[in-house]
Order: C-alpha cells, then sequence, then structure tokens
C-alpha cells in the first residue's frame, strides 16, 4: 500500500511541475497563478501547496529529479563501465525523457522564444540555483561510491560533478542562442564528450 501511496504522490508531484512549465511557456511566467497550475493538474490549490511553496519551485525542481535520477541511475550502471561513458548516458537520460521527443529534433521557434523568455526570469533563475545546491551533493554521493573516493574527504568527486553541471549549462545556453534553432540532446552529449575528452582545442 505504501508503494502504491508514494507512486500517486510522484504522479501528482510530476503533473504538477508539468502543468507549471506548460503554463509558463504559453502565458508567461507573470500571467501564471498557482490556483491556474492546481487546475491544469487537476487538483486543488491546497494540495499544490502540500508540494511547492511557488510556481517558481515547481518549475526548478525539474532540475533537481534530473539530478537525483542521473545520480541513481550512475550507482545502476554496469561496474566495469568507465566514468565517464557512464556519466555521459546518465546525465543526458533525464534530458531527453524530458524533451518528449527525445531531444533528438530542434524545438519550433515559439517553443524556443518562450524558453528563452522563461530562463530571463530572476526570481526562476535563483529558484533552479537553490535547487542546484540542494541536489548536487546526491551526484557527488553517486561518483565517489563509483570511483572509491569520500565524497568530503575528496576532491575528485565534487570536481567531477561540477565540471559535468557546467558542460550541461554551457550546452543549454547553446542551445537556447542557436539560430536557427538545434536539437538539445545531440548538443548535451557534445558537451560531455569534449569534457571527457579533457577539452581538447577548437577543431575547424
Amino acid at each position: 500500500m505504501s508503494g502504491l501511496r508514494e507512486r500517486k504522490k510522484q504522479a501528482t508531484r510530476e503533473a504538477l511541475m508539468a502543468a507549471a512549465l506548460r503554463l509558463a511557456l504559453e502565458r508567461g511566467l507573470d500571467n501564471v497563478r498557482v490556483e491556474d497550475i492546481a487546475a491544469e493538474a487537476g487538483v486543488s490549490p491546497r494540495t499544490y501547496n502540500n508540494y511547492f511553496s511557488s510556481k517558481y519551485e515547481a518549475i526548478a525542481a525539474r532540475h533537481a529529479d534530473r539530478v537525483r535520477a542521473s545520480a541513481e541511475a550512475l550507482r545502476a550502471r554496469p561496474e566495469g563501465e568507465p566514468l565517464w561513458d557512464a556519466l555521459i548516458e546518465v546525465m543526458i537520460q533525464p534530458w531527453a525523457q524530458h524533451a518528449g521527443d527525445g531531444g533528438e529534433r530542434p524545438p519550433s521557434p515559439e517553443r524556443l522564444a518562450a524558453t528563452r523568455m522563461l530562463g530571463g526570469e530572476p526570481a526562476l533563475r535563483a529558484e533552479t540555483l537553490r535547487a542546484a545546491f540542494a541536489s548536487d551533493g546526491e551526484l557527488v554521493a553517486a561518483i565517489a561510491e563509483r570511483t572509491g573516493t569520500h565524497p568530503d574527504r575528496d576532491l575528485y568527486p565534487s570536481l567531477v560533478a561540477a565540471t559535468v553541471t557546467a558542460a550541461l549549462q554551457a550546452g543549454v545556453a547553446q542551445w537556447l542562442r542557436a539560430d536557427p534553432p538545434v536539437p538539445l540532446v545531440p548538443l548535451l552529449r557534445t558537451c560531455l564528450r569534449e569534457l571527457a575528452a579533457g577539452l581538447p582545442g577548437p577543431s575547424a
């Protein structure tokens, strides 16, 4: 019974996050209220407040979920797989899932413009940064387990987690700037592969 209850709670959380993002992209974040998100997800505002304290948190929470999913997936990768091969796969997977089409096709100009506008919201950027700090420790811990290092005493797991996160952020920023639009997932994969190769000099 507890397993079913947890799955229902997670489904509600996912529905609220999806509704918040969808409405923000359609209307602009300033034109979205918590009541609108709750109605879109088919729950009451009171239920919404049991999951998130604001519309910003509902949108930014997806970042934390991606990091946690990647950390869990890293622990499940084959033991003998090289670290960077495993990291590339587990860090890309949540982005591909959330992209809907697998992130293999360019976004429409309208969707890209709405995403750019949403990414410029100061309150949302602050909430996303807070979510990142809250979840990055889980990725550090998973890397430490994978490499036989200590998440607090050793620099390596923190350094890897920080650089991987920065590479993904750079990829998303490049995706937002791209004109004409480009697919997201191949760009993120390129970022991580370049990082894994030691960031060789730019090629022609």
